[in-house]
């Protein structure tokens, strides 16, 4: 009798985990991990959204299986960040990583990228190198020698000649320092000096006094997304632009998240970068509006736009591998072309990072809101840090 009842109970068990492996079989997981707390926390919120709106406009379930988001926030500690990617591919078992606010949040993950073969798509991160880190690693936000090599061949053609550059000291702002005072030399103009900030906590204050007195044509600057009020700001205070001194850098300095926060001082201000809200397509215009109408008047910004186009490229790559993971997955995510709301874009075969326009943009005051109003397009710029 008790045989029997031992084996009525392994039975049991078995059962109970065949239909647990069948259940998770059933889903395809994407483990999405953001800066949900801390300075960062804008970017994991605008990502979330997009990747909610995206779920939500094409529906829950993809090559036969449904979708599992599983949001984890990392507090943009890179510890954090590689702990809970582990969390997800061991214990969660996920199709895909995603997310990724900032580079050292990126490469802290790449090894377990590589060691478990899950593809892991970066939808913020921007720093050049990334995506050496792991053949894994795909991305759908932009890189920083893309905006800041188009702002370097702008400006000498506009009366800027003479440079200070200022940037947030980590991989991103040493990217954006190295791309444009190469190509500003290489262009004939004169870059004074390179200033480099702290990351976390920064206090502008000291390095554009130092601008100041180096009395250049422009300054041209790299700070993480969400830091831009605060230096626009001290630029006001401290009379720069009476001065006579131009602001211009890439896009991040006047997300479009936080632009209307900035005030008059913002306007006119010329960046370089592959997103802006008031960007004119019919696609972004669909975009916004459902933006805003799922986010309480939210307006949308590159983070989103990053979150929403990863979404695109792993469902799209999940659709033709009938909700596939590894090698086949990320083989599929590969040389996609699609319209974004940002235009034309494609993932590089061979580098697996993208490739899209990146527009010069001007802030101008439109119905009393400001925006990044374009008025140059450069094609299809690939990353200045892969032409190797």
């Amino acid at each position: 009798m008790k045989k029997r009842a031992f084996i009525v109970s392994a039975i049991a068990s078995a059962a109970l985990c065949s239909a647990g492996l069948a259940m998770a079989q059933d889903k395809f997981k994407i483990g999405l991990i953001l800066p949900m707390t801390g300075p960062f926390a804008s970017t994991g919120k605008q990502i979330e959204a997009a990747a909610r709106l995206y779920i939500a406009q094409n529906g829950d379930t993809v090559g036969g299986k449904k979708v599992e988001l599983i949001v984890k926030d990392d507090t943009s500690a890179p510890d954090v960040t590689k702990r809970i990617a582990q969390e997800l591919v061991v214990n969660d078992k996920v199709n895909v990583l995603a997310g990724f606010g900032l580079t050292p949040l990126a490469l802290a993950t790449a090894p377990i990228a590589t060691q478990s073969k899950t593809p892991l798509v970066v939808m913020a991160a921007a720093t050049s190198s990334i995506t050496e880190a792991s053949p894994f690693i795909i991305r759908t936000s932009f890189t920083l020698p893309q905006a800041s090599v188009s702002m370097a061949d702008w400006a000498p053609n506009h009366g800027i000649k003479k440079v200070v550059t200022l940037v947030s000291d980590y991989g991103p702002g040493i990217d954006a320092e190295k791309y444009f005072k190469d190509r500003f030399l290489f262009n004939g103009g004169q870059v004074v000096d390179t200033l480099r900030i702290p990351m976390r906590n920064p206090d502008f204050a000291p390095f554009l006094q130092k601008v100041r007195d180096l009395k250049p044509d422009a300054m041209f600057v790299f700070v993480p997304s969400g830091a831009g009020a605060a230096l626009m700001k001290q630029f006001a205070e401290r009379g720069m632009d009476k001065a006579g001194i131009k602001l211009i850098g890439t896009g991040d300095i006047t997300d479009d998240d936080i632009l209307n926060g900035m005030g008059d001082v913002a306007v006119g201000v010329v960046t370089s970068h592959h997103y802006s809200t008031s960007h004119n397509s019919a696609v972004n215009k669909k975009f916004v509006a459902a933006f805003e109408k799922a986010n309480a008047g939210l307006r949308p910004n590159f983070m989103a736009v990053g979150g929403s186009d990863g979404m695109r490229v792993i469902y799209e790559a999940a659709k033709s591998t009938k909700g596939g993971s590894g090698e086949a997955l990320l083989a599929a995510m590969k040389g996609q072309i699609f319209e974004s709301p940002r235009g034309p874009m494609f993932i590089d075969a061979q580098t697996r990072d993208v490739v899209h326009n990146i527009y010069i943009r001007k802030v101008e005051k439109v119905n009393g809101q400001l925006y990044n109003q374009e008025f140059e397009t450069l094609k299809d710029v690939k990353d200045p840090g892969k032409n190797k």
